[in-house]
């Protein structure tokens, strides 16, 4: 039996945390406190719970953080990964998000892992301009040498995720559209969610889908292209075809309906939905000697406890329980 909730959504999509420890301190994300970290799982446990959520129908597996690369041993972690096969025989689908400082090094051994694919997190598209959003001067440049990197490996096509912010780095737009076609990526915006530290949150920083495809028309119109159900992106390529964008659009074209995934924090903990206001405690079930198949029947429940949708914006909200660097992007 495959993971489905209780609204018929299929669940294959993981999204596990490995650390959440971070190089940058981006300013819709971390206060520029260091903050607590809460204690990390051993690599061993990692991939044990990761099994159990592939028997379990997961046949894609992310690795996030705060920032994964700075995780020891997480080469080695990709290739066990790689070993694993789905129900259905096939290789898991493994990816990584990153902001990408220290991929330049380690694109290619985690490819020969067996790494499928890499997203980038990259908030401008001019050097000062990065340096302001991130609070790290001079990381511009490797994180472009890191997506070059990641190209050279075969990662393609590499993902660029910009979060956008109004009067922050929203007249970042077209210079992303150039950097999708001249750089051969498929550049991601994302809609400003209320997930950063310093809860500065408004619907009036939301820069929105429809606002984005009409603000790249000063650049070059987009078309919309067909994305597949479950996508969490809205996907458009120029009007002459060459560069694709991607939105992701959760405040203004919600798609909680679609949703397939379910996320593990580094401490060990499932949260059903990014705005989660409860957590399942699956590192704690470990600690006390469950089997695997106590495990198992520990995620359907908390599967069976999967949010309908967010609430974003109504009256009433309740910030998650924790912020998206404790979550994991």
């Amino acid at each position: 039996m495959f993971l489905t909730d209780k609204y018929g959504r299929d669940i294959h999509d993981l999204r596990i945390s490995i650390t959440d420890r971070c190089n940058y301190k981006c300013v819709y994300c971390r206060s520029g406190n260091n903050g607590p970290s809460f204690p990390e799982m051993s690599i061993a446990d990692y991939l044990r719970m990761v099994r159990v959520f592939v028997g379990l129908g997961i046949t894609k597996v992310r690795l996030t953080g705060g920032e994964p690369l700075l995780r020891r041993g997480l080469v080695d972690m990709v290739w066990e990964l790689g070993q694993m096969k789905t129900r259905a025989g096939r290789p898991l689908d493994i990816a990584i998000t990153t902001n990408g400082h220290l991929l330049a090094e380690l694109a290619q051994p985690l490819a020969n892992a067996g790494l499928s694919r890499v997203t980038v997190s990259m908030d401008a598209v001019e050097p000062q301009h990065f340096a302001r959003i991130t609070r790290v001067p001079n990381g511009y440049e490797r994180v472009v040498a890191g997506i070059h990197a990641a190209q050279k490996a075969g990662l393609n096509p590499v993902k660029v995720n910009c979060v956008l912010l109004r009067g922050f780095n929203d007249d970042q737009i077209t210079g992303f559209g150039r950097f999708a076609r001249e750089e051969g990526v498929v550049v991601r915006f994302i809609e400003f969610m209320p997930l950063e530290e310093d809860r500065v949150w408004s619907p009036e920083i939301v820069i929105t889908l429809d606002e984005i495809v009409r603000r790249m028309a000063d650049f070059m119109p987009l078309r919309e292209i067909e994305h597949q159900r479950s996508e969490t992106a809205r996907r458009y390529v120029f009007e002459d075809g060459v560069g694709e964008i991607g939105i992701i659009a959760p405040v203004s074209h919600p798609f909680c309906g679609q949703c397939s995934r379910i996320r593990v924090t580094s401490d060990g903990k499932i949260r059903t939905c990014l705005f989660s206001v409860r957590e399942h405690d699956l590192a704690g079930l470990m600690a006390v000697g469950a089997s695997d198949e106590e495990m198992a029947d520990f995620i359907r429940q908390a599967v069976d406890h999967k949010e309908a949708r967010h609430h974003i914006g109504e009256p009433g909200f309740v910030p998650a329980s924790r912020t998206m660097v404790h979550i994991g992007g």
